[in-house]
């Protein structure tokens, strides 16, 4: 069994939007997982889901912006392409029938720990501070 880690409060997670953080995989790599508030009386408050697109591996959660969140969907900066909050399932764009790769985490009085045993936290914010990322050169008919 991991050992659970506290990450932030669901309350940082409401207020901020999206919240990003960095775990280390089993094969040594440094993956960064966004918490993104979950608006379904059937689920935790919050969810986590691996910062990336499934259609080209394009960062959703972008430094001093965050996870852009519309109707209850993460769009992809890139394409367009939409994720629902709770369940990560897309059925629109580029990455049509595809699903989110999740991170499991735990809610307990208002606080998000960190729980899935294939990882291990690392740090909170972006995996590699200094990689040069300005973004993506955006092909989408969505404007913000």
């Amino acid at each position: 069994m991991a050992v659970r880690h506290r990450l932030t409060s669901v309350e940082t997670v409401l207020e901020e939007g999206s919240w990003l953080f960095t775990v280390r995989d089993r094969r040594g790599d440094d993956e960064e997982v966004i918490l993104v508030p979950c608006r379904d009386d059937d689920r935790e408050p919050v969810e986590a889901w691996v910062n990336r697109c499934t259609h080209e591996e394009q960062r959703l959660h972008r430094e001093g912006i965050g996870a852009v969140i519309r109707d209850g969907e993460i769009v992809c900066p890139k394409h367009g392409s939409m994720f629902e909050t709770c369940s990560g399932y897309c059925d629109n764009g580029e990455a049509a029938d595809t699903t989110l790769v999740d991170v499991e985490i735990a809610v307990e009085d208002g606080q998000v720990y960190l729980t899935d045993d294939d990882v291990t936290f690392r740090r909170t914010g972006r995996a590699d501070e200094d990689d040069g990322d300005d973004g993506p050169s955006s092909t989408s008919h969505l404007r913000f």
